[in-house]
């Protein structure tokens, strides 16, 4: 059996965080050492809420254990229970969905568009009905979704509208940052998002200082803020660990620098790829208004050919939902019989992410797209 070649470019860095691993150090014995003896929920988490806050212009930024998290404490602070529907896009990551579920309701799964592979606005609004409570679109890889057309179609309806921008921070639309489009947003810092770090964690966005206070409230077994022990409704326990942030207030300032280089990769990958549509690969729409550089991902015609080519050569990729949220055993018994999701299963069948994080060198992107462009020519 011939021996699989070294991965010269890895899908996301082994060494992420290896240029902050003295300050990291530093931190750990910093808190660890604090008279205050305070790990979770102390005065660097309110530090790093408040830099959050001001950096964006929301009214309360609330961090918590995880976005999936976030997620199910905005809809249980929007009072989205049992009886209520909630619509969801049917391509995606398990939170979507399991968060609604989580919250007592039920998710309604909407088509996507085939291009940004984000929900179909239209699709979406085919499917209120009296018992929709909230629409919860989500930005997808490197594009956020439509969200003038879903403030729109929320405000025409009557509902509550929730942004799952767990992978958008950094990105903007309209000169709006994502998760402040909504009613409120999320971000995740799982060590592989744009700001992510050595471990788990979220914040809550938004615009509400009220839906933010009872965020603040539900993650801290349904107490106030600086009163414990008294109880005001059932919480959970999603609180931030201060080491954690510290850590993020650390790397606040070099965020931007990161997200920039991630841009510009992207760009490269654009520009090289939008000759290849008739080729059988297809990049995202170029436009850079709304882009947030999680991951870049490609639609292939033939995708496990073009993992398969650009694995050989030592390049990974990834492949992150190979299935829509209603096909998976988990969600099923919430899919309307015979429903179908075309664009969903297509774009299942077809998507390929690269590597775009901020530590690749020029020569590692030349190779990916060399890689990517070669192949296109060869099995046009």
């Amino acid at each position: 059996m011939t021996a699989a070649p070294p991965v010269t470019v890895p899908f996301f860095p082994p060494a992420l965080f290896e240029a902050d691993r003295p300050a990291l150090i530093a931190l750990v014995r910093e808190v660890g050492l604090d008279p205050e003896q305070r790990f979770i929920l102390g005065a660097r988490t309110a530090a790093f809420e408040e830099l959050m806050r001001a950096d964006l212009g929301a009214a309360d930024v609330v961090a918590c254990s995880s976005g999936t998290s976030a997620l199910t404490l905005v809809l249980r602070a929007m009072d989205v229970g049992p009886g209520d529907e909630v619509i969801v896009p049917a391509f995606g990551c398990a939170p979507l969905a399991s968060s609604v579920v989580t919250a007592g309701a039920t998710p309604v799964f909407a088509d996507i568009r085939p291009d940004t592979m984000t929900m179909d606005p239209d699709a979406a609004e085919r499917l209120v009905t009296r018992r929709t409570k909230a629409v919860m679109p989500a930005h997808m890889f490197s594009v956020m979704a439509d969200m003038p057309r879903f403030t729109e179609l929320a405000r025409r309806h009557g509902l509550r509208l929730l942004e799952d921008s767990a992978v958008a921070q950094g990105g903007v639309l309209r000169g709006v940052p994502a998760g402040l489009w909504g009613e409120a947003g999320v971000y995740s810092f799982v060590q592989v998002k744009t700001c992510g770090m050595p471990g788990e964690g979220g914040v809550v966005v938004t615009r509400d200082p009220a839906l933010g206070e009872r965020v603040r409230t539900l993650r801290n077994h349904g107490q106030h803020p600086g009163r414990r022990f008294v109880h005001h409704t059932i919480g959970v326990n999603s609180r931030f660990d201060e080491i954690q942030a510290a850590f993020q207030t650390h790397r606040h300032a070099g965020f931007p620098a990161r997200l920039a280089r991630r841009a510009e990769i992207a760009a490269y990958y654009t520009e090289r790829f939008t000759p290849l549509a008739g080729l059988g690969v297809t990049p995202p729409p170029p436009d850079p208004d709304g882009r947030c550089f999680y991951v870049y991902t490609v639609l292939a015609d033939d995708r496990e050919a073009l993992a398969a080519h650009l694995t050989a050569h030592g390049v990974a990729s990834h492949v992150y939902y190979p299935q829509p949220l209603p096909a998976h055993a988990a969600f099923a018994p919430y899919a309307s019989p015979g429903a179908r999701w075309p664009a969903a299963e297509r774009a299942a069948r077809r998507h390929l992410a690269l590597p775009v994080h901020h530590l690749l060198t020029d020569a590692q992107v030349q190779q990916v797209a060399d890689l990517v462009c070669g192949f296109a020519t060869e099995h046009r």
